[in-house]
């Protein structure tokens, strides 16, 4: 991998050291000019029969994208807006109630958090929770649906391949997961995993995706329905869904988010996946040990490119590392702030938060 070239799409990285791609990622100059070549379309031609081709023709690019970076067909993977709504469209969609348990882990994000909220207070779900190494072992004769994150958002620790042998379904919070390791959603034996486009692909908000396994897919009641999900949308009454994953679909993402998503996801993609994930993981493992001889604390981990470290004051040190040209962020609760530590990132970027630090 031709490390100077992707450092190079990345303007940020000429002032700052962005160490924040698990809230967002650094935007490449490669989408920039791909979203505002969209939109000079758009102003130029207007909006007609063209337009709407054009997006149907960006939508099939970034899903075979998307696709590859899950190690899945197109045909198994919907467009989204966020792992947000992908993690509540199976939450919503498997319409489990009183007397059914989801099991999830005690460091789930608020995402997840919130669809797991709204089926216990509007259907009566059980929902219990279990450390997330200990999550296998934890299922139980209720459980109907097992819902936690692939990467922890807050320490980084991967979550054990003995989920691969559960009985019940498993849906994947894989925000912190895919562009930031290797993922391969049949290996991993889940039956929904739900992406982010903004954070480790490096595209712009409002970009996701949503694997669902074809079994799966079959015991999802979709309630929303509109235009981008019909596979005849012109039959009125009778117009019925797309026969796969695109039956998930997002109601609308606009051409210019999609190519910028689209632009983004290929810098990633031309560079290499394996190079992108080892340069990424081997970063943040030199991170964890210059943390540690300088001694800060770092949270339990696993193989991620997450590094959490113990602050004496987590939002004030985080400030102050802004002040000085370093972006990261902390946790909530926790006296942890979190380093997010991609391919794109150098030693240059790493002493610089070591610096600020002791400064």
């Amino acid at each position: 991998m031709d490390v100077s070239s992707l450092r190079g799409e990345f303007l940020v990285l000429g002032r700052l050291a962005y160490l924040n791609a698990g809230t967002d990622g650094p935007l490449p100059a490669a989408a920039v000019r791909a979203a505002a070549e969209e939109l000079q379309r758009e102003a130029d031609d207007g909006r007609a029969a063209a337009h709407f081709a054009r997006r149907g023709e960006l939508n099939g690019q970034l899903r075979e994208s998307y696709a590859a970076a899950l190690g899945c067909e197109p045909r198994e993977l919907a467009l989204t807006t966020c792992t947000s709504e992908g993690l509540a469209q199976v939450i919503e969609g498997l319409e489990l109630g009183a007397g059914d348990e989801i099991l999830t882990s005690d460091e789930e994000h608020p995402g997840l958090l919130g669809a797991l909220a709204a089926a216990r207070e509007l259907r009566g779900v059980t929902v219990r929770m279990a450390p997330l190494p200990e999550i296998a072992d934890a299922v139980g004769p209720r459980t109907g649906l097992v819902a936690c994150s692939h990467v922890g958002w807050m320490s980084g620790r991967v979550a054990p391949g003995e989920l691969a042998d559960v009985q019940p379904p498993v849906l994947l919070d894989g925000a912190q997961g895919v562009g930031a390791i290797p993922v391969d959603v049949h290996a991993l034996g889940c039956d929904a995993y739900a992406g982010a486009g903004q954070k480790w692909l490096c595209g712009p908000d409002g970009t996701g995706m949503l694997y669902v396994s074809d079994d799966l897919r079959a015991r999802l009641r979709i309630e929303r329905r509109g235009y981008a999900n019909l596979a005849t949308p012109d039959a009125g009454l009778d117009a019925g869904l797309h026969d796969d994953a695109r039956s998930l679909d997002s109601m609308s993402l606009s051409a210019e988010t999609v190519a910028c998503a689209l632009a983004a996801v290929l810098v990633l993609q031309d560079a290499g996946w394996q190079a992108v994930h080892e340069r990424a993981r081997g970063l943040a493992g030199r991170l964890v040990a210059l943390l540690e001889e300088r001694g800060r604390a770092v949270a339990p981990r696993g193989s991620s490119t997450l590094v959490s470290f113990q602050s004496p004051d987590p939002e004030q040190e985080r400030e102050r590392l802004l002040e000085r040209g370093v972006i990261l962020r902390n946790i909530p609760g926790t006296p942890w702030l979190r380093a997010s530590v991609g391919a794109w990132n150098d030693e240059n970027d790493l002493d610089r938060l070591l610096v600020a630090l002791t400064t």
